[in-house]
């Protein structure tokens, strides 16, 4: 019996070694290896398979973040509503954009999530708008779709429909619902390309996607120094930075995209296996309205007995996320109160990650099918 790993990442190049290789030769052989023609094909590719108009390929996912809530920032600041300078989001999500938020000078306000997903409550995140609210942050966690049409009709329904929704999509790429893919209904949606993402790069690479062009045209200026529209080396435009997707990662990602859906139908079919092999007692993270299984995720009140038996049998587990944001170390501002967040921190001793990526074996699949069945809930 060998050991099943978490990830094996190796196998994408494999699988693809062909494709890969020709794509990367056609960039080094172009002599173009910033902003060229394969990070402008992959964009306009991207953008089209999520059915919005636009897409700015940038350097990473947390860059994706910080610059789409600096473009809210001064649109607000533009249409005469400073001020707003709270954001609300999860505290179980690996702070990534708690630390977009903090880069730009905003303040996260962390608010509860639903068990079963273990996505942000749309209740909790309505009873927490003020009129200090710039943006509600939607992380798709762990490739669960939060329900967004839902949550912009509830925050319509208060009088804030002023209030803009991020995506958080650094989970979820290709994923679908109900009203429409992740990523399109939000007024902007961060990716990360990460390489062990659905979609991922051979390093680091993000994107920001929107439906608006006048946003889309503020952030094509705040990626690259805030140059004014024609006007090389002229910055006209405050709060910009260098933040752009090299050729190499957009040629890769364009050559992969063509196998995203089928890698998300794999995984999902993963999971499926395992929920079906596994006792009463492991409840598998699910989004009722859709998800793509960037993770397989589940809860269980001997999570640590859990792992050790998995360990035993040869299956890597990790846990997303250990801490949340709220009581990481270096934010001693954002602490709140213990009896805060009562679903995030309950969840927390209970949450494990199993081994899911499209390219395992099934003798592995089989291997953690096993160990589960072998799990004694008692």
């Amino acid at each position: 019996m060998s050991d099943v790993p978490m990830n094996d990442l190796r196998r994408i190049y494999d699988h693809h070694r062909n494709e890969i290789e020709t794509a990367v030769r056609g960039v080094l052989e172009s002599g173009r290896y910033i902003a060229g023609s394969r990070t402008g094909a992959f964009a306009e590719a991207f953008a089209s398979s999520l059915g919005v108009g636009h897409c700015l390929p940038v350097a990473n996912g947390t860059d994706a973040l910080e610059l789409a809530l600096r473009a809210v920032t001064q649109e607000a600041a533009d249409g005469e509503r400073e001020g707003r300078s709270e954001v609300i989001g999860v505290a179980n999500a690996g702070g990534y954009a708690s630390t977009a938020c903090l880069h730009v000078g905003l303040t996260p306000v962390f608010v509860d999530i639903d068990e079963a997903s273990q996505l942000i409550s749309i209740e909790a995140a309505v009873a927490a708008l003020t009129p200090r609210t710039l943006a509600v942050v939607a992380t798709h966690l762990y490739g669960g779709l939060v329900d967004v049409a839902a949550l912009r009709a509830a925050i319509e329904a208060t009088g804030y429909g002023h209030v803009a929704i991020i995506e958080d999509c650094a989970q979820a790429h290709g994923l679908s619902g109900p009203e429409g893919r992740a990523g399109a209904m939000g007024d902007l949606a961060a990716f990360s390309f990460y390489p062990t993402k659905n979609l991922g790069a051979f390093g680091d690479a993000g994107a920001v996607v929107t439906g608006s062009a006048a946003l889309f045209d503020r952030l094509k200026r705040l990626h690259q120094y805030g140059w004014e529209p024609g006007s090389k080396y002229r910055i006209g435009l405050a709060g910009a930075r260098n933040s752009r997707m090299d050729e190499l990662q957009g040629a890769i990602l364009a050559a992969l995209l063509p196998h995203l859906d089928d890698w998300n139908e794999r995984r999902r079919a993963i999971v499926d296996r395992y929920q079906r092999a596994a006792p009463g007692d492991i409840r598998f993270v699910r989004s009722p309205i859709g998800h793509v299984a960037h993770l397989a995720v589940v809860l269980c009140e001997r999570r640590d007995a859990l792992r050790d038996h998995l360990a035993r049998h040869g299956v890597a587990t990790e846990i997303h996320y250990p801490t949340l944001d709220c009581d990481q170390p270096g934010w001693p501002h954002l602490a709140q109160a213990d009896h805060a967040l009562p679903v995030s921190r309950r969840s927390l001793a209970r949450l494990l990650t199993l081994p899911c990526f499209p390219a395992m074996r099934d003798e592995e699949i089989d291997q953690v099918c096993g160990a589960l069945r072998a799990w004694s809930p008692s």
